[in-house]
């Protein structure tokens, strides 16, 4: 479609998937709206709850009103559980999040880490992200407590690749959908959360500026395959290595923190660590990107880059109305974890309506919502008789309105991919008769602080004790790039991200050289140095100075 006309284009969106048979794409084939005709706001949310309970008792079989609860359950720092029983019978699992506890936060999980690596329980990828390190306050090294854990987005069902976009750990792993009708759920660095509309990147405001030059270079694209002549930011989510071919230029810019949607004339910076010309899939360490590019680009690039040089990445996100044609505003900049939603059931207070066969039928369903104070996670069981029948998009809308008392709510993906995970535990009874590996997640997650160990210093000298795996990033989620022989000797590297001998996913770990490998290796297989660098005797330099000063 051209521009306008994609404008004027009614959204599509995946209704939950059903049971039984499906296509690739979640009911691919029906048609739906994200958005609906909006009830009438209320003036007293007192009365709108008693008007709520009410209606739904005498108009609706199987009505939500609360029958019973055991109340709020602490489960981690600023985090508390319940479950519903509702008539139906309806079972409804519940968790908030308190948006002022400064150990709290929400992210998103990708599945196996990678979006080229299909899908995985949501189970497992609350273990994957839990005590992995974390970007949060735009530096490296806290760690994260996975507290709850549901599953995300629709997705395509043969790939995993999840549908639309994605924001992870302040990193942009997936642009949303131009001009497709609506986004999704953000929490962004600043603790604020909103619901992303109708979306366009203008391509003169995606760029990488080159500091010594002053050029600037278009970005055609973000962790998608290299075609063509273009330029495609890979960044760690992606997989591995780019897995390009060996043509065309690709450039490893180390990052001094994630690259998220930072607009112009602001940019988030990096430093060339590498050019590799002729050299397909370079690895993407966990702090860092490549720069890949071919045709008119690739010569932009070899105009340009020089090792040691500062880069920057410049991303934005125009915000339309639903309609897709009038700019509103919706400040995406430093935004730290979204994913794709379907339904935007609860805007503003205000409930939408919608009449398609997804919405109006009694299903699973996972859901975000949240007001001033929580972010709640809401997982409702279905298709089974007697047990949990399920909800309809208005009854979730009711739920979400009229008990949690939220303003603003949104559909992810459910059916049997609805899944609430606890604390390792899976709490509710998914549809399937166990979890089903969807493509990604959302999270709450306590923060634990940064932890350093001092037993090395860059250019110290040290002996492998065992075989010794070399990772793409500080901890066992990392992929593994290398193996080192026992009883050899590594070096240990400076490292840009100030994370050297950070403790993550239960070991320390560090930054080695081992020829012309460079990657990171678990504190249990290295010994004490045979040599020290000069880091080492600056460091004890200081500290004879300290002691010295407090005598």
């Amino acid at each position: 479609m051209g521009r306008r006309s994609r404008r004027l284009a009614v959204s599509r969106r995946r209704p939950v998937s059903p049971p039984g048979n499906l296509s690739a794409m979640h009911r691919h084939d029906l048609p739906t709206r994200r958005f609906g005709p909006p009830i009438s706001k209320p003036s007293s949310r007192r009365v709108i709850l008693a008007c709520l309970v009410v209606a739904a008792t005498l108009a609706v079989p199987g009505s939500l009103a609360q029958t019973a609860s055991d109340g709020w359950e602490d489960v981690g720092p600023g985090v508390e559980y319940r479950e519903y029983s509702l008539p139906g019978p309806v079972r409804a699992y519940v968790a908030r999040m308190d948006r002022n506890n400064p150990d709290a936060i929400i992210d998103s999980s990708v599945a196996s880490g990678m979006l080229t690596d299909g899908k995985e329980t949501v189970s497992g990828m609350a273990d994957r992200y839990d005590e992995a390190i974390n970007a949060w306050g735009q530096t490296w090294g806290a760690r994260n407590k996975v507290i709850v854990a549901i599953n995300g987005s629709f997705h395509d069902l043969e790939s995993g690749l999840p549908e639309n976009g994605m924001i992870q750990g302040g990193w942009y792993v997936k642009r949303f959908e131009d001009l497709w009708g609506g986004s999704g759920f953000d929490w962004k660095y600043d603790r604020r959360a909103f619901v992303g509309g109708c979306i366009e990147h203008e391509p003169e405001r995606q760029v990488v500026t080159f500091l010594r030059s002053g050029e600037q270079v278009g970005i055609s694209g973000l962790n998608v395959p290299r075609e063509g002549d273009s330029l495609i930011v890979y960044t760690p989510q992606y997989a591995p290595t780019t897995g390009t071919e060996d043509k065309g230029i690709e450039v490893l810019v180390e990052m001094s923190q994630p690259v998220s949607v930072v607009p112009l004339p602001h940019m988030v910076l990096g430093t060339i660590v590498q050019i590799r010309e002729g050299k397909g899939s370079t690895p993407i360490p966990f702090d860092s990107i490549v720069l890949s590019a071919r045709g008119d680009p690739k010569d932009a690039l070899e105009e340009n880059a020089r090792v040691g040089d500062q880069i920057g990445i410049s991303q934005e996100i125009t915000h339309y109305d639903e309609d897709c044609r009038s700019r509103i505003e919706g400040d995406w900049t430093l935004s730290y974890a979204s994913i794709e939603a379907s339904w935007d059931f609860l805007k503003d207070d205000a409930i939408y309506r919608f009449n398609d066969v997804g919405a109006t039928t009694r299903q699973p369903r996972t859901a975000i919502c949240f007001n001033d104070d929580y972010v709640y996670f809401v997982v409702v069981d279905g298709r089974r008789a007697g047990v949990s029948i399920g909800m309809t998009i208005q009854q979730l809308a009711d739920f979400c309105r009229g008990t949690l008392e939220t303003t603003w709510g949104v559909n992810q993906d459910g059916g049997g991919s609805s899944t609430m995970v606890v604390n390792g535990e899976v709490k509710n009874q998914p549809s399937d008769g166990q979890e089903r590996p969807v493509a990604n997640g959302m999270l709450m997650i306590a923060l634990e602080p940064k932890t350093l160990s001092e037993r090395l210093f860059p250019g110290d000298v040290v002996l492998t004790l065992q075989p010794a795996e070399v990772r793409l990033g500080p901890g066992s989620d990392y992929a593994v790039v290398a193996q080192i022989p026992e009883s050899e000797d590594v070096s240990i590297a400076d490292d840009m991200a100030g994370v050297n001998g950070v403790l993550a996913k239960g070991s320390y770990w560090w930054k080695v050289t081992y020829g012309e490998t460079i990657g990171w290796v678990q504190d249990e297989a290295l010994g004490e140095p045979v040599s020290r660098g000069k880091s080492f005797e600056s460091y004890m330099k200081r500290l004879e100075d300290l002691l010295s000063a407090r005598r």
